[in-house]
């Protein structure tokens, strides 16, 4: 049970000295919830209050089933904006049907992360490499940003997609409420100067505080200013998905995208939490199966797709947490801001949320890494560059699906063509390098020709293998008598590239070269002595060391036995 169950290890084992560090990380992620929650609903395109319950219920499960201590679970905002961008392009008819259905996205994510959690398909966070993820994230944040500025002008506009919606800006910019304008650059302000004097003041809830006070004192009518108006009072109540085939369809590629993307965001936070403290190991398979519980109960409950915060775990860390009863107390935070403090947000101007999430967003911006690539990678820019503009200028969904797809096939690439380097000896020593990297200090002779394959030999590269080769014995001329394959990194053979290499070997034989093969693996010589490939090059044409085939080369030297035993050694 404690498998499925965390909290039965660290609940039993709990002690009073976490308690303190518990109750203050708790309180402060539970304070910054409430701005954020309702800020990322509308980022979502759901009434703030929604934001609220995503922060409730999935937070109180998660503390129950997550593997990571630490985590700090609801919504996100890069989640609300794969939410928002999803749910538009569906076209929905009313505001009841699109809260329908993020709701039902919430129960949908959740049974598909439940369902690989169940067949231990954790290992596919890795198929989300870091320029991908980089690209992604930045350009999300300008998507998110850019989807905010109609809060901050106070400007009604009906466009999602982020070019549309600076379009629409451009020709509405003699509407914009200015005191909306003014509110929302100065809680910027605020907040940005808070953070810079401590990054432990509760900035964001301070400014919603002060401008609640504000707006209640000081707005001399209505519709000078554009206020959240009446949220619902009490915790959410509890509801029914009304499911049919169709639903099903349209939401399974957006819910498939979400769920996959929500699970790699949680594991990178919570290894990086995991590998500070060194207190616990976090199971990706658990993590799964926790988030999606947390999903799929939180939706019966009026909550759409939650997930670990970036800035929420990171306070939790800082703030002392250490164990899931942070959690738990940051939902019992929101729950009485639920019951008691609702009508007072009434009044909370929405260029105040709208400013929270450009400060928050700033912050997923990362320019540093892109030109480290530049300098360092060219091709894992262009993959950053082309996920950042897929993201941007098509969309969120494509974005990621597109960024995954361009880095396989950047695999691909890289397999079909590994690196083979012409190796000499250095001069007294037993070393063999590159030629183009030491040029001056190795010695080389005409009738050896010695290569070094920096991959496995499968279908996909023999053929570049054969072309690089008879490329270099070409080179060599009519006096080449032996040619050298330094196998140490080939660590497999398929069928189809062991064919090749036999033909390899004939055509050479015809030509007067010996092919000699030096430093295979165990496995390899396996697959040499099954197929019938060792009686094809001839056992004598096998070494241990690179060094004995080029001085047998030079001068004919008779193997030891232990020399021949190492060197044909197969299962």
């Amino acid at each position: 049970m404690k498998k499925y169950l965390p909290i039965l290890e660290w609940l039993p084992n709990y002690k009073r000295s976490y308690l303190a560090g518990d109750f203050s990380a708790g309180f402060t992620v539970g304070i910054m919830l409430i701005p954020q929650g309702m800020a990322y609903a509308m980022i979502a395109g759901l009434p703030p209050v929604y934001g609220l319950y995503a922060a409730l219920v999935p937070n109180l499960l998660y503390a129950l089933t997550g593997s990571s201590r630490k985590l700090a679970v609801g919504p996100v905002a890069l989640d609300s904006l794969i939410v928002a961008s999803g749910l538009a392009a569906m076209k929905l008819s009313s505001e009841g049907e699109y809260i329908a259905m993020a709701l039902f996205l919430a129960f949908f994510v959740g049974v598909l992360q439940l369902v690989m959690g169940a067949f231990k398909m954790g290992f596919l966070a890795n198929f989300l490499s870091r320029p991908v993820v980089s690209g992604f994230t930045s350009a999300a944040a300008l998507v998110i940003a850019v989807s905010q500025l109609k809060y901050l002008f106070g400007i009604q506009i009906e466009a999602t997609k982020t070019l549309d919606t600076l379009v629409a800006l451009s020709g509405k910019l003699s509407e914009i409420i200015y005191w909306d304008l003014a509110i929302g650059i100065i809680a910027i302000l605020v907040i940005v100067v808070l953070k810079k004097v401590s990054r432990k003041l509760p900035s964001a809830m301070l400014v919603v505080i002060l401008s609640i006070i504000g707006i209640y004192l000081f707005m001399k009518q209505e519709g000078d200013v554009t206020i959240l108006g009446i949220i619902p009072e009490g915790l959410p109540n509890f509801v029914m998905h009304d499911i049919d085939k169709e639903m099903l369809i349209q939401a399974f590629p957006l819910c498939l995208a979400l769920a996959f993307i929500a699970f790699a965001e949680a594991m990178s936070m919570a290894k990086a939490v995991e590998e500070k403290s060194q207190e616990f190991y976090t199971n990706p398979n658990q993590e799964l199966r926790a988030l999606g519980i947390s999903n799929i109960i939180g939706s019966f409950f009026q909550s759409f797709p939650a997930n670990a915060g970036f800035s929420r775990t990171a306070v939790n860390v800082s703030e002392g947490a250490k164990t899931g009863l942070a959690s738990i107390i940051s939902a019992v935070v929101v729950a009485l801001t639920l019951v008691f403090l609702t009508p007072y947000f009434q009044y909370l101007p929405k260029s105040v949320l709208g400013a929270i999430i450009l400060v928050a967003v700033y912050g997923l911006i990362d320019l540093n890494y892109p030109a480290k690539l530049y300098k360092e990678q060219k091709d894992e820019f262009v993959l950053l560059l082309v996920t950042f503009l897929t993201t941007l200028l098509i969309g969120i969904t494509q974005g990621i699906i597109f960024g995954v797809l361009f880095s396989l096939l950047l695999l691909v690439y890289r397999t079909s063509r590994p690196h083979i380097a012409v190796l000499g000896k250095i001069k007294g020593m037993e070393y063999f390098k590159n030629l183009n990297r030491f040029p001056e200090d190795t010695e080389e002779y005409d009738e050896i020709l010695m290569l070094r394959f920096d991959a496995q030999l499968f279908f996909a590269n023999i053929q570049y293998f054969k072309k690089v080769l008879m490329k270099e014995v070409s080179k060599k001329g009519e006096k080449l008598r032996y040619v050298i394959l330094n196998a140490e990194p080939v660590n497999y053979i398929d069928s189809t590239a062991l064919k090749q290499l036999e033909k390899v070997v004939e055509n050479l034989r015809e030509k007067g070269i010996t092919f000699k093969i030096a430093g295979t693996i165990g496995p390899i010589r396996d697959i040499f002595k099954k197929s019938g490939f060792m009686e094809v090059i001839g056992e004598e044409n096998i070494y241990v060391r690179t060094a004995e085939a080029y001085e047998d080369s030079l001068r004919k030297m008779e193997k030891t036995a232990i020399q021949k035993k190492v060197s044909l050694q197969y299962r």
